[in-house]
């Protein structure tokens, strides 16, 4: 049986809780320079950005805040242009879009929950 929405989006929010504890008290200057929590960040955003990818339509039309298709464009650079990535880039997307995502993932999992 193939993952359901509400394992998608645990998949999203484990992650994200992942990396919320990975950078815990670390600014930006810090995380450019750790290269292993960089990393592991980076490998948090794949999954994240693949279990989105992976989410029916009707389900992503609930959130048209959030860029779904520049979301699997980044996943895509992660994937295929590793050494091109802007780890500003990571990190802004960590600060700011993120939050935003795991809102809507929370919000549809209660509605799951019921």
């Amino acid at each position: 049986m193939p993952p359901s929405v509400e394992d998608r989006l645990r998949d999203i929010l484990g992650a994200i809780g992942e990396i919320d504890r990975m950078l815990e008290g670390v600014g930006l200057e810090r995380f450019k320079v750790d290269t292993m929590r960089r990393m592991a960040t980076e490998r948090h955003l794949e999954i994240i950005c693949e279990a989105a990818r992976r989410l029916p339509d009707e389900v992503k039309q609930g959130a048209p805040a959030i860029d779904w298709r520049r979301m699997n464009d980044f996943a895509n650079l992660l994937r295929h242009a590793y050494h091109a990535t802007n780890v500003d880039i990571v990190w802004g997307i960590v600060q700011d879009h993120l939050p935003r995502l795991k809102a809507f993932a929370e919000l549809r999992m209660r509605a799951i929950e019921g």
